[in-house]
């Protein structure tokens, strides 16, 4: 538990690393990517995926669908992709309730799980596997999954697949042997970072949520300088006023400074310490001069 929640009248800590969905907010980039995941998976398309930078939101936008349409679809969740084909049939099977016996082949698990989802299908109960960190997938495993989603009545999928996962996973699906993998993908979409104003209001959001109801906490310089180390990136944001609130509440402080912001940005080992004008405008001169000096020498010789 945070130890400056009382110093701030908070109820629970705001920053948390943990993805929280009570926390959540509808902010244009993950409104868009829930609305591409909703409409795929009405018109019953077979693969989608999201893919985003680490720490752009992928695992909370996973866990939404899990908690908010459980009662539309019959949701399998694998958070561990480092599976073997074998592994993953056994997860498969018993994310759906099946009883895996030890030892059961491939074709056996396939089997198990092909009258299952045939029987989901007879309740009118689509069944969405989500699969967390999908770049983690080998080649194997992402070729198990693709034959999955051949499973299929002749009206229909019995089988719909997410895959949340990091750019490196666009990069591979771009190669000659993941071909037939990616022509499946009939909807993606790629999570981006937050702006400055998306940036403000997710950090208010989830002072609000938490309870905060005083005065603003950051002024406009030091908000500009979180939003720049941070890149817009959620989980820095996290980790940034996270170090901040407990640096105020050790100092007694009622508002984030600046020199607050700057050093917990040299705790983080991701956050960018952005440069200021003076040190751009050096770097600036000692370049001209280089130059100034290269075409001195030059016509001296």
């Amino acid at each position: 538990m945070a130890v400056y929640l009382q110093h701030f009248g908070l109820s629970q800590a705001p920053f948390s690393l943990t993805p929280n969905t009570g926390l959540y907010q509808a902010l244009l980039p993950h409104d868009e990517a829930i609305q591409v995941l909703q409409t795929a998976l009405q018109s019953g398309e077979g693969f989608i995926k999201v893919s985003g930078e680490v720490g752009t939101g992928k695992t909370l936008l996973c866990r939404k669908l899990l908690n908010e349409m459980a009662e539309q679809y019959q949701f399998a969740y694998l958070p561990n992709p480092c599976l073997s084909a074998q592994q993953i049939h056994a997860a498969l099977a018993s994310e759906l309730g099946l009883s895996v016996e030890e030892g059961s082949s491939a074709h056996t698990l396939l089997e198990q799980i092909n009258r299952r989802l045939i029987e989901f299908a007879s309740q009118q109960r689509p069944v969405v596997l989500l699969i967390d960190e999908a770049q983690a997938l080998s080649d194997e495993a992402l070729e198990v999954v693709r034959l999955l989603g051949n499973l299929e009545t002749e009206q229909r999928k019995l089988l719909h697949v997410v895959l949340f996962a990091q750019p490196e996973l666009d990069q591979r699906l771009a190669s000659q042997q993941l071909r037939q993998l990616r022509q499946r993908i009939t909807f993606s979409y790629q999570l981006r970072a937050l702006e400055k104003q998306e940036v403000a209001s997710y950090i208010q959001h989830r002072l609000h949520l938490s309870g905060y109801r005083g005065g603003p906490l950051f002024n406009a310089a030091s908000l500009t300088l979180l939003t720049k180390a941070s890149r817009g990136i959620p989980r820095l944001i996290n980790i940034l006023s996270h170090k901040v609130l407990m640096l105020c509440y050790g100092q007694g402080a009622s508002q984030i400074t600046v020199k607050m912001v700057k050093q917990a940005i040299i705790d983080t080992e991701d956050a960018v310490m952005p440069k200021s004008k003076s040190t751009y405008l050096f770097g600036l001169l000692l370049g001209l001069l280089a130059l100034a000096m290269g075409i001195y020498w030059s016509q001296q010789q």
